[in-house]
């Protein structure tokens, strides 16, 4: 995930880890080319590493850090947060342990994070890299039934997205796409902890 242009690597001695990642995956940006990142550009930039993630692990975080803005964006995206505890009398380890205070998921070793991800993923999570799941095609459409039985769970009162995929017995693609809808139809409310409401 790029802060500037595509072709601005920064910083600049990343170039040759830049064109690893390429060589097996993606870097994304929504600056056009030319765009050098300027300091305010790296917090919008995290927005979007949340936003392509289930979840977020942060494993350290001083009282002011990046890593916890992404924390702030994760929970508004109703991602899943997970963090590393660390010694209280450690500086360092003060942002995750507040996040450990107020709700993130403590995370000592893998399976930690593959106990949460497993139910809201809907199979279970390899800790090793796999195909991105796709959501066009065959199945991933849903239908008017399978849109009524996922809005017939949702109310005013906020419910887990996992509990939604296992209630509803629709894939998590599925029950994604009709919350997409939902929220670009106005009629969904994302909350912390990867909740949903209707409006």
């Amino acid at each position: 995930m790029l802060a500037g242009g595509h072709d601005h690597i920064y910083p600049p001695e990343h170039a040759e880890l830049a064109d690893a990642i390429l060589a097996q995956g993606a870097l994304v940006s929504e600056m056009p080319f030319g765009h050098e990142p300027r300091a305010r550009d790296f917090p919008r930039r995290n927005r979007l590493i949340s936003g392509l993630c289930a979840g977020i692990v942060v494993v350290e975080a001083a009282k002011r850090s990046g890593s916890l803005i992404t924390a702030r964006f994760a929970l508004e995206q109703g991602r899943e947060v997970f963090a590393v505890p660390g010694s209280p009398l450690d500086p360092r380890a003060e942002g995750t342990n507040e996040l450990i205070k107020q709700g993130a998921t403590l995370v000592t070793d893998a399976a930690d994070v593959s106990a949460v991800l497993r139910p809201i993923l809907g199979k279970p999570v390899e800790l090793r890299a796999e195909e991105p799941e796709v959501l066009s095609g065959p199945g991933a459409e849903p239908d008017a039934g399978e849109r009524a039985r996922i809005v017939g769970l949702l109310g005013p009162t906020p419910v887990p997205i996992d509990d939604l995929v296992r209630l509803s017995g629709s894939s998590p693609a599925i029950v994604r796409v009709v919350l997409l809808e939902l929220e670009l139809a106005g009629r969904l409310e994302r909350h912390g902890g990867a909740l949903v409401s209707l409006l």
